[in-house]
Protein backbone atom coordinates (compact mmCIF):
# COMPACT_ATOMS: atom_id res chain seq x y z
CA UNK A 1 0.00 0.00 0.00
CA UNK A 2 1.09 3.53 -0.60
CA UNK A 3 1.95 5.66 2.54
CA UNK A 4 -1.18 8.08 2.33
CA UNK A 5 -0.91 10.54 4.95
CA UNK A 6 -1.38 13.78 3.24
CA UNK A 7 -3.68 13.08 0.65
CA UNK A 8 -6.43 15.64 2.52
CA UNK A 9 -6.73 18.51 4.92
CA UNK A 10 -5.64 17.83 8.64
CA UNK A 11 -7.70 18.58 11.67
CA UNK A 12 -5.64 20.64 14.16
CA UNK A 13 -5.22 18.45 17.00
CA UNK A 14 -2.89 17.78 19.97
CA UNK A 15 -3.32 13.85 19.52
CA UNK A 16 -3.96 12.64 16.32
CA UNK A 17 -4.31 14.13 12.48
CA UNK A 18 -8.02 13.59 11.58
CA UNK A 19 -9.89 13.20 8.51
CA UNK A 20 -10.77 15.87 5.45
CA UNK A 21 -14.89 15.79 6.64
CA UNK A 22 -13.98 16.29 10.53
CA UNK A 23 -12.01 19.29 9.44
CA UNK A 24 -15.11 20.65 8.04
CA UNK A 25 -16.91 19.33 11.12
CA UNK A 26 -15.20 21.92 13.21
CA UNK A 27 -14.53 25.44 11.49
CA UNK A 28 -12.08 27.66 13.11
CA UNK A 29 -14.51 29.98 15.76
CA UNK A 30 -13.89 34.05 15.39
CA UNK A 31 -10.51 33.61 13.78
CA UNK A 32 -8.63 37.14 13.66
CA UNK A 33 -8.90 38.88 10.14
CA UNK A 34 -5.75 38.88 8.60
CA UNK A 35 -6.47 42.50 7.11
CA UNK A 36 -6.64 43.37 11.10
CA UNK A 37 -3.19 42.34 11.62
CA UNK A 38 -2.08 43.83 8.21
CA UNK A 39 -2.56 47.00 9.37
CA UNK A 40 -1.02 46.98 12.42
CA UNK A 41 1.87 45.18 11.46
CA UNK A 42 4.80 47.01 9.98
CA UNK A 43 5.98 45.57 6.11
CA UNK A 44 7.53 42.34 6.71
CA UNK A 45 10.68 41.40 4.29
CA UNK A 46 10.79 37.61 3.62
CA UNK A 47 13.58 38.44 1.62
CA UNK A 48 14.04 36.68 -1.99
CA UNK A 49 12.07 33.76 -3.00
CA UNK A 50 15.31 31.51 -3.74
CA UNK A 51 13.14 29.42 -6.30
CA UNK A 52 12.77 33.27 -8.59
CA UNK A 53 16.59 34.17 -7.79
CA UNK A 54 18.49 30.85 -8.20
CA UNK A 55 18.13 28.68 -10.91
CA UNK A 56 20.92 26.82 -11.94
CA UNK A 57 21.30 24.65 -14.81
CA UNK A 58 18.17 26.35 -16.80
CA UNK A 59 17.93 24.88 -20.11
CA UNK A 60 14.30 24.56 -21.11
CA UNK A 61 13.49 28.45 -21.37
CA UNK A 62 13.81 29.91 -24.69
CA UNK A 63 16.70 33.35 -24.95
CA UNK A 64 14.61 35.76 -25.55
CA UNK A 65 12.63 34.47 -21.95
CA UNK A 66 15.71 35.03 -20.29
CA UNK A 67 16.85 38.19 -21.43
CA UNK A 68 15.31 40.26 -18.53
CA UNK A 69 15.94 37.27 -16.05
CA UNK A 70 18.63 37.32 -13.82
CA UNK A 71 20.16 33.74 -12.30
CA UNK A 72 22.85 35.32 -9.89
CA UNK A 73 25.81 33.33 -9.40
CA UNK A 74 27.54 35.14 -6.82
CA UNK A 75 27.86 38.15 -4.48
CA UNK A 76 25.85 38.72 -1.33
CA UNK A 77 22.78 37.60 -2.62
CA UNK A 78 23.64 34.11 -3.93
CA UNK A 79 25.19 34.11 -0.23
CA UNK A 80 21.90 34.81 1.10
CA UNK A 81 20.16 32.17 -0.80
CA UNK A 82 22.60 29.63 -0.18
CA UNK A 83 22.14 30.06 3.55
CA UNK A 84 18.72 29.92 3.29
CA UNK A 85 18.89 26.85 1.79
CA UNK A 86 21.13 25.55 4.14
CA UNK A 87 18.48 26.21 6.77
CA UNK A 88 15.68 24.82 4.73
CA UNK A 89 17.66 21.67 3.84
CA UNK A 90 18.61 20.85 7.54
CA UNK A 91 15.08 21.50 9.05
CA UNK A 92 12.63 19.86 6.68
CA UNK A 93 12.34 16.71 7.81
CA UNK A 94 9.31 14.41 7.81
CA UNK A 95 8.23 15.25 11.16
CA UNK A 96 8.57 18.63 11.09
CA UNK A 97 6.51 18.59 7.76
CA UNK A 98 3.94 16.44 9.57
CA UNK A 99 3.76 19.10 12.55
CA UNK A 100 3.18 22.09 9.55
CA UNK A 101 0.13 19.47 8.81
CA UNK A 102 -1.18 19.93 11.87
CA UNK A 103 -0.78 23.43 12.26
CA UNK A 104 -1.89 24.94 9.39
CA UNK A 105 -4.31 22.01 7.14
CA UNK A 106 -7.00 23.40 10.13
CA UNK A 107 -7.75 26.61 8.15
CA UNK A 108 -8.33 28.04 11.93
CA UNK A 109 -6.08 30.89 11.29
CA UNK A 110 -8.29 33.69 9.50
CA UNK A 111 -11.15 34.30 7.47
CA UNK A 112 -10.90 36.19 4.17
CA UNK A 113 -12.03 36.80 0.44
CA UNK A 114 -9.44 35.98 -2.05
CA UNK A 115 -8.97 39.17 -3.21
CA UNK A 116 -8.39 40.48 0.25
CA UNK A 117 -5.48 38.21 0.08
CA UNK A 118 -3.80 39.33 -2.99
CA UNK A 119 -3.85 42.65 -1.76
CA UNK A 120 -1.95 41.62 1.38
CA UNK A 121 0.98 40.11 -0.33
CA UNK A 122 2.04 43.62 -1.22
CA UNK A 123 3.13 43.79 2.59
CA UNK A 124 5.69 40.99 1.73
CA UNK A 125 8.47 42.61 0.10
CA UNK A 126 12.17 41.58 -1.01
CA UNK A 127 13.68 44.67 -0.47
CA UNK A 128 17.48 43.23 -2.12
CA UNK A 129 15.73 41.94 -5.07
CA UNK A 130 16.53 44.02 -8.18
CA UNK A 131 13.95 42.56 -10.57
CA UNK A 132 11.24 43.27 -8.44
CA UNK A 133 10.79 47.35 -7.12
CA UNK A 134 7.00 46.81 -7.32
CA UNK A 135 3.72 45.60 -5.23
CA UNK A 136 4.10 41.91 -4.76
CA UNK A 137 0.52 41.71 -6.28
CA UNK A 138 1.15 43.58 -9.33
CA UNK A 139 3.30 40.09 -10.31
CA UNK A 140 0.42 38.19 -9.67
CA UNK A 141 -1.75 40.06 -11.78
CA UNK A 142 0.98 40.27 -14.66
CA UNK A 143 1.61 36.26 -14.48
CA UNK A 144 -2.50 35.80 -14.46
CA UNK A 145 -2.84 38.25 -17.38
CA UNK A 146 0.15 36.63 -19.07
CA UNK A 147 -1.49 33.59 -18.91
CA UNK A 148 -4.41 35.02 -20.44
CA UNK A 149 -3.08 35.87 -23.59
CA UNK A 150 -2.06 32.35 -24.18
CA UNK A 151 -5.25 30.82 -22.90
CA UNK A 152 -7.70 33.07 -23.28
CA UNK A 153 -10.36 29.60 -22.98
CA UNK A 154 -8.67 28.43 -19.89
CA UNK A 155 -10.01 31.26 -16.87
CA UNK A 156 -9.18 28.87 -14.61
CA UNK A 157 -5.17 28.36 -15.35
CA UNK A 158 -5.85 32.31 -15.47
CA UNK A 159 -6.85 32.55 -12.00
CA UNK A 160 -4.44 29.98 -10.60
CA UNK A 161 -1.62 32.85 -12.19
CA UNK A 162 -3.80 35.68 -9.75
CA UNK A 163 -3.48 33.31 -6.62
CA UNK A 164 -0.39 30.80 -6.90
CA UNK A 165 1.81 33.04 -4.34
CA UNK A 166 -0.83 33.99 -1.82
CA UNK A 167 0.26 30.60 0.51
CA UNK A 168 3.17 33.69 0.99
CA UNK A 169 0.61 34.96 3.71
CA UNK A 170 2.00 32.76 6.53
CA UNK A 171 5.46 35.08 6.75
CA UNK A 172 2.50 36.83 9.08
CA UNK A 173 2.28 34.77 11.92
CA UNK A 174 5.94 34.26 11.97
CA UNK A 175 6.76 31.26 9.52
CA UNK A 176 10.15 31.67 8.46
CA UNK A 177 11.30 32.62 4.92
CA UNK A 178 12.55 28.47 4.56
CA UNK A 179 9.20 27.49 5.17
CA UNK A 180 7.54 29.96 2.95
CA UNK A 181 9.32 30.38 -0.51
CA UNK A 182 12.12 27.88 -1.73
CA UNK A 183 12.08 24.83 -4.12
CA UNK A 184 9.94 22.00 -2.89
CA UNK A 185 11.32 18.71 -2.81
CA UNK A 186 9.52 14.96 -1.25
CA UNK A 187 10.33 14.52 2.21
CA UNK A 188 10.65 10.27 3.66
CA UNK A 189 12.83 9.33 0.87
CA UNK A 190 16.48 10.03 -0.81
CA UNK A 191 16.75 13.88 -1.53
CA UNK A 192 18.19 13.36 -5.60
CA UNK A 193 20.58 15.04 -6.33
CA UNK A 194 18.49 17.43 -8.34
CA UNK A 195 18.03 19.31 -5.45
CA UNK A 196 19.37 22.58 -5.45
CA UNK A 197 22.54 22.57 -3.68
CA UNK A 198 22.19 19.17 -2.88
CA UNK A 199 25.82 18.41 -2.35
CA UNK A 200 26.33 20.49 0.90
CA UNK A 201 22.94 21.85 2.56
CA UNK A 202 22.00 18.35 3.89
CA UNK A 203 24.71 17.20 6.14
CA UNK A 204 22.21 17.58 8.93
CA UNK A 205 19.46 16.70 8.23
CA UNK A 206 18.42 13.75 10.59
CA UNK A 207 16.35 12.06 7.75
CA UNK A 208 19.68 11.87 5.66
CA UNK A 209 20.85 9.52 8.03
CA UNK A 210 17.91 7.59 9.07
CA UNK A 211 17.70 3.96 6.91
CA UNK A 212 14.05 4.51 7.32
CA UNK A 213 14.29 7.73 4.89
CA UNK A 214 17.27 7.75 3.05
CA UNK A 215 16.62 4.65 0.36
CA UNK A 216 15.48 5.84 -3.23
CA UNK A 217 11.83 4.84 -2.18
CA UNK A 218 11.98 5.75 1.67
CA UNK A 219 8.12 5.39 2.91
CA UNK A 220 6.66 5.24 -0.07
CA UNK A 221 5.96 2.40 -2.85
CA UNK A 222 6.81 2.61 -6.58
CA UNK A 223 4.32 4.35 -8.77
CA UNK A 224 2.22 5.40 -5.49
CA UNK A 225 1.40 8.92 -6.91
CA UNK A 226 2.55 12.62 -5.61
CA UNK A 227 -1.04 12.45 -3.72
CA UNK A 228 0.66 9.72 -1.26
CA UNK A 229 3.61 11.98 -1.31
CA UNK A 230 4.57 14.06 1.92
CA UNK A 231 6.15 17.47 -0.17
CA UNK A 232 8.60 20.00 2.47
CA UNK A 233 6.21 22.76 3.69
CA UNK A 234 6.11 25.50 2.12
CA UNK A 235 3.63 28.27 0.46
CA UNK A 236 2.53 25.93 -2.12
CA UNK A 237 1.40 23.22 0.07
CA UNK A 238 -0.11 25.88 2.03
CA UNK A 239 -1.90 27.10 -0.61
CA UNK A 240 -3.36 23.74 -1.79
CA UNK A 241 -4.46 22.58 1.31
CA UNK A 242 -6.74 26.24 1.82
CA UNK A 243 -8.16 25.28 -1.89
CA UNK A 244 -9.03 21.90 -0.53
CA UNK A 245 -9.81 22.49 2.82
CA UNK A 246 -12.56 25.18 1.56
CA UNK A 247 -13.79 22.94 -1.31
CA UNK A 248 -13.03 25.67 -4.27
CA UNK A 249 -13.96 24.34 -7.55
CA UNK A 250 -10.40 24.67 -9.47
CA UNK A 251 -9.85 21.76 -11.67
CA UNK A 252 -7.03 18.94 -10.58
CA UNK A 253 -4.58 20.61 -13.13
CA UNK A 254 -4.80 24.10 -11.73
CA UNK A 255 -4.43 21.50 -8.03
CA UNK A 256 -1.23 20.54 -9.14
CA UNK A 257 -0.24 23.69 -10.28
CA UNK A 258 -0.56 25.56 -7.33
CA UNK A 259 1.17 22.22 -5.33
CA UNK A 260 4.02 21.34 -7.26
CA UNK A 261 5.27 24.65 -8.91
CA UNK A 262 8.01 24.98 -7.03
CA UNK A 263 8.78 21.61 -7.40
CA UNK A 264 12.02 21.72 -9.85
CA UNK A 265 13.89 18.27 -9.16
CA UNK A 266 10.63 17.33 -10.83
CA UNK A 267 8.77 19.42 -13.31
CA UNK A 268 12.12 20.57 -14.54
CA UNK A 269 14.52 17.70 -13.95
CA UNK A 270 12.89 15.30 -14.46
CA UNK A 271 13.61 13.41 -10.48
CA UNK A 272 11.25 11.47 -8.72
CA UNK A 273 9.68 9.66 -11.77
CA UNK A 274 9.59 6.53 -9.25
CA UNK A 275 7.33 7.95 -7.59
CA UNK A 276 4.39 9.06 -10.02
CA UNK A 277 1.69 7.41 -10.99
CA UNK A 278 -0.55 7.58 -14.45
CA UNK A 279 -2.24 10.81 -12.85
CA UNK A 280 1.22 12.63 -12.31
CA UNK A 281 2.72 12.01 -15.77
CA UNK A 282 -0.42 13.52 -17.29
CA UNK A 283 -0.67 16.41 -15.04
CA UNK A 284 3.17 17.03 -15.36
CA UNK A 285 2.80 19.20 -19.07
CA UNK A 286 0.55 21.67 -17.41
CA UNK A 287 2.17 22.05 -14.15
CA UNK A 288 5.61 23.15 -16.85
CA UNK A 289 2.99 25.18 -18.84
CA UNK A 290 2.33 27.05 -15.96
CA UNK A 291 5.86 27.53 -14.96
CA UNK A 292 7.18 29.57 -17.83
CA UNK A 293 4.70 32.37 -16.65
CA UNK A 294 5.70 32.46 -13.16
CA UNK A 295 8.89 33.06 -13.56
CA UNK A 296 9.44 34.96 -17.06
CA UNK A 297 5.95 37.38 -16.45
CA UNK A 298 8.29 40.53 -14.68
CA UNK A 299 8.64 43.37 -16.25
CA UNK A 300 8.09 47.17 -15.91
CA UNK A 301 5.00 47.58 -17.99
CA UNK A 302 2.92 47.33 -15.02
CA UNK A 303 -0.99 46.04 -15.52
CA UNK A 304 -3.84 48.57 -14.72
CA UNK A 305 -5.08 46.82 -11.20
CA UNK A 306 -8.08 48.82 -10.83
CA UNK A 307 -9.49 47.89 -14.30
CA UNK A 308 -8.45 44.09 -14.02
CA UNK A 309 -9.98 43.73 -10.71
CA UNK A 310 -13.96 43.03 -12.26
CA UNK A 311 -12.54 40.40 -14.45
CA UNK A 312 -10.51 38.47 -12.18
CA UNK A 313 -12.94 38.97 -9.06
CA UNK A 314 -15.09 37.04 -11.50
CA UNK A 315 -13.13 34.30 -11.57
CA UNK A 316 -13.13 34.07 -7.88
CA UNK A 317 -16.16 33.95 -7.69
CA UNK A 318 -16.38 30.99 -10.33
CA UNK A 319 -13.60 28.99 -8.56
CA UNK A 320 -13.71 30.29 -4.72
CA UNK A 321 -16.42 32.76 -3.39
CA UNK A 322 -17.15 34.02 -0.42
CA UNK A 323 -15.40 34.39 2.69
CA UNK A 324 -12.49 31.41 2.66
CA UNK A 325 -10.69 29.55 5.63
CA UNK A 326 -6.99 30.57 6.08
Amino acid sequence: MCHSGPIYPLKVSHTALGSRDSAHQQPPLHPPPLRTLVKAMKIINIGPDPSQVYRPNETNINDDAKSGYRNFQNGDLIERVYRTYKIMHTNQTLAFVKKKHEMWSGCNHTQMNMMESIGTLDQLVDESDPDVDFPNSFHAFQTAEGIRQEHPDKDWFQLIGLIHDIGKIMAFWGEPQWAVVGDTFPVGCKFQNSIVFRGTTFVDNPDEQNPAYNTEYGIYQPQCGLDNVWMSWGHDEYLYRVMKFNKCSIPEEGLYMLRFHSFYPWHTHGDYMHLCNEKDQHMLPWVKEFNKFDLYTKSTDLPDVEKLKPYYQSLIDKYCPGELYW
